[in-house]
């Protein structure tokens, strides 16, 4: 199969990622994590799966992390809804190392930080911030849609560059030609009794349906 049809298996059966290590660093997969909003809900990282998601370590007191959020703003605003060949849209997923919930809600509201915002108030004590080797801030991890990490500490023009790299500029037109491929290898395929051949045609028609309906949803 092409290039093409690998991105779109990669879109559509986010979620392969069998004998891979849960850890922190790059080509590991993160580790979950599960801590309360402002509003006292709790939303784990893995609730994200599917998603391009940028795990932040700041804090309201650090200096450096309030300067940094606009550059994360600006990522977010551009990519949250794009396209990409490891994941769909783009999100932050924003843990903060404060120790009051009015510094870390003003901090929120005042740099515009609209995605999820979780904290367990702990400061350096935080669990998440302990797992994952935090020991200055910011800091930040780049998750794919299987939840593989693939960058770290991307900082001003580094998170665009990044994102940029994984975008699928025309995803309708990449997606058509994808499909034309697949029902080309389909066809291929159709007249053999082979084991392997029929397995593999199994897998072709639910990839066929899924980005038939991908591309209706994107018309």
């Amino acid at each position: 199969m092409n290039k093409i049809i690998i991105l779109v298996f990669a879109i559509v059966f986010t979620g392969s990622v069998f004998g891979q290590n849960v850890g922190v660093e790059i080509g590991d997969i993160a580790p979950d994590i599960n801590l309360p909003t402002p509003d006292g809900d709790s939303v784990n990282l893995y609730s994200l799966r599917g998603k391009l998601v940028l795990i932040d370590f700041w804090a309201s007191w650090c200096g450096p992390c309030r300067r940094e959020n606009p550059n994360v703003v600006k990522a977010y605003g551009e990519y949250k809804d794009k396209m990409f060949s490891n994941g769909t849209n783009f999100t932050v997923y924003g843990i903060s190392l404060d120790k009051t919930k009015q510094s870390w809600e003003q901090a929120i509201e005042d740099d515009k930080l609209t995605w999820t915002n979780v904290s367990d108030l702990a400061y350096w004590n935080c669990a998440p911030a302990k797992e994952y080797k935090v020991r200055g801030i910011p800091s930040n991890f780049l998750i794919d849609g299987d939840g593989v990490i693939i960058a770290k500490n991307l900082r001003g023009e580094k998170l665009d560059e990044e994102l940029a790299k994984y975008e699928v500029k025309d995803p309708v037109i990449e997606f058509e030609s994808a499909l034309n491929d697949l029902r080309i290898e389909y066809n291929r395929l159709a007249g053999s009794e082979k084991y392997a051949d029929r397995k593999e045609l199994k897998k072709i028609e639910k990839t066929m349906k899924k980005l038939e309906s991908l591309i209706e949803q994107m018309k």
